[in-house]
């Protein structure tokens, strides 16, 4: 080769030669793209290889969000309640669609009527009068002895052992 030439994948090209392999766009500048032994300018790659998002149907050429077993522009996976985009962030699945974890909570969250925190997932709970507690957090309201298994009363929604139950206190 004389003049000028470039090289690239192992091999000396003259620029006007080194060209998409799909429109024939000269690739001297602007990068290239090489699949399957062919070579391809950005836009041409992106038409022929970039993958589908889940949600648009669109070629994703830019930022791409892994998810579910799919692919998604970072903007079109986001939060069902909020429309934020969930990136790298923890989410849940409820009825199909991602929540963030903060609508998450919000929305589907239980809390305990004891301590009034979150029952997570694994916790020990139980439910009493209309509402969840977690199990050692259902006592009675006056002298706190755990209530779970036993019998126990309900005055203003506030579980009471039997010796509470019915006094004047």
């Amino acid at each position: 080769l004389r003049g000028r030439y470039l090289v690239a994948l192992g091999h000396a090209y003259h620029p006007e030669e080194f060209v998409c392999s799909q429109c024939g766009k000269v690739l001297e500048e602007g990068g290239f793209f090489e699949e399957k032994g062919a070579i391809f300018c950005p836009p041409c790659y992106d038409v022929r290889y970039a993958p589908s998002c889940a949600k648009c149907k669109k070629k994703i050429t830019g930022e791409i969000m892994h998810a579910l077993k799919m692919t998604w522009h970072v903007h079109c996976f986001t939060c069902a309640a909020c429309k934020t985009p969930i990136r790298n962030r923890a989410f849940y699945m409820e009825e199909g669609a991602p929540y963030c974890e903060r609508d998450y909570e919000k929305m589907f969250g239980t809390k305990c009527r004891g301590c009034d925190f979150k029952i997570d997932a694994g916790d020990r709970f139980l439910e009493a009068l209309g509402f969840s507690w977690h199990d050692t957090c259902f006592v009675c309201a006056i002298c706190q002895i755990n209530l779970e298994g036993k019998t126990f009363y309900s005055k203003k929604d506030k579980p009471l052992c039997k010796s509470h139950a019915f006094s004047h206190v």
